[in-house]
């Protein structure tokens, strides 16, 4: 039996789960027993590492600015909430609660490790830029920085992941981009789909320089 999704009574309720945690969604439903609730049950089931709560309180509602048959995606990280309304009252199929979740779920920078490696490759979204670097370096929180920075620009469009060089597992992973840790730090980018893929060796990380990359590898 899973615990998710969890019954969420009122206002209060939802803010002490959606305080908790990085990233929580929240169902806000007319009737328990709807057809779209089931679909909402059926997402849950397939993202178990994401919190699911339900909410059929007009009070709540009002304070989210929202209606019923409405997902709220809250996000600790950033402070903001993204919505999925139905449309014209359509409801909303599991696989598309789904896909809302895995594209505003990701954080800015997404570090790689096992755990997240397989996230990264259910992703709906297909491009991925690797920030290649040193954690241990004096220069690595300015560089991160500047990578979050330009990770917004490009929201739902390239998963930004940061690589940390000196992770003995990672070193498949710098092979693979065909690079030397001599090199470091440098940004590779791919496309699941095809695996194509490029390379920029930086002197420094500015979002000019990540912004122009990804550009150019986009068109």
């Amino acid at each position: 039996s899973t615990k998710n999704p969890v019954l969420l009574n009122n206002t209060a309720d939802i803010k002490a789960f959606t305080s908790a945690v990085e990233v929580a969604v929240v169902g806000f439903f007319q009737d328990l027993e709807s057809a779209e609730v089931s679909e909402f049950r059926q997402a849950a089931d397939v993202i178990p590492e994401v919190p699911f709560g339900l909410s059929t309180s007009p009070s709540s509602w009002s304070h989210y600015n929202t209606t019923a048959g409405t997902l709220v995606l809250f996000r600790r990280v950033y402070g903001d909430q993204r919505y999925l309304h139905n449309v014209d009252g359509e409801e909303i199929k599991a696989e598309t609660m789904i896909r809302f979740v895995r594209i505003n779920e990701l954080r800015p920078v997404t570090e790689y490790n096992p755990m997240t490696a397989v996230g990264l490759m259910h992703s709906s979204v297909q491009l991925h830029l690797l920030l290649i670097t040193d954690k241990r370096s004096s220069e690595h929180p300015e560089r991160m920085h500047r990578f979050r920075e330009a990770a917004e620009l490009f929201q739902g469009k390239i998963l930004f992941i940061l690589l940390d060089s000196n992770v003995k597992g990672n070193e498949k992973v710098i092979s693979f981009f065909k690079l030397k840790k001599s090199q470091l730090p440098a940004l590779a980018i791919y496309r699941s789909e095809d695996e194509e893929q490029d390379v920029l060796l930086l002197d420094e990380v500015s979002v000019d320089r990540i912004q122009g990359f990804c550009n150019v590898f986009l068109q």
